[in-house]
């Protein structure tokens, strides 16, 4: 009779841990989930400013026809990117562009005075700031769920569950390069 009762509390056990972890590994990957809506957002208001900083260049810039292309590319990769790995690779791929927009906008003294152009250049650092947090808020938050689905006992259930790691938002390898400044 001992020996029931002990095999069925450790069923009971068993299954309240297994309930327990469930929740817990979903509540993380909707955190995953959440954290990376926010960089979603922020991206689509980084690629919202685009269009009004480009007519803001164009004004001065006629014939660096070029540098409008690549940016309006790099905005449509960005609005069509479908997972975390696609974002990351047409956000790279704007904020190089970007570059060259304000490396052309270097080149003319009036734009870089004009109050339109100094208030989207604010609101665009201002969201690459909001981006740059949301970014690591997202990879804390696939960390927290990496972890939780790698670690001892959990890693013997959590695939069995369907629980799969997420990838991080990384930086390219062009953005690990140090920035030189030349006056």
């Amino acid at each position: 009779m001992f020996l029931f009762w002990a095999i069925l509390g450790s069923l009971v056990l068993l299954l309240i841990f297994v309930w327990w972890l469930y929740n817990s590994l979903v509540t993380a990957r909707v955190r995953v989930k959440e954290s990376w809506s926010g960089i979603d957002v922020q991206l689509k208001r980084r690629s919202s400013l685009i269009p009004n900083l480009i007519e803001s260049v164009k004004a001065y810039a006629t014939h660096e026809k070029q540098v409008f292309e690549d940016v309006t590319k790099a905005r449509s990769a960005l609005m069509s990117a479908n997972n975390a790995k696609e974002a990351g690779e047409a956000n790279n791929m704007l904020t190089g562009a970007l570059r060259s927009l304000f490396a052309l906008a270097e080149n003319y003294p009036n734009l870089r005075a004009s109050e339109n152009f100094q208030h989207l250049q604010t609101e665009l650092s201002d969201t690459e700031s909001k981006i740059a947090y949301a970014r690591q808020f997202y990879n804390s938050n696939v960390m927290d769920y990496n972890t939780k689905i790698q670690v001892f006992p959990n890693v013997l259930i959590a695939k069995n569950l369907g629980f799969q790691p997420e990838e991080f938002f990384e930086a390219t390898e062009e953005e690990k390069q140090e920035v030189k400044v030349k006056f």
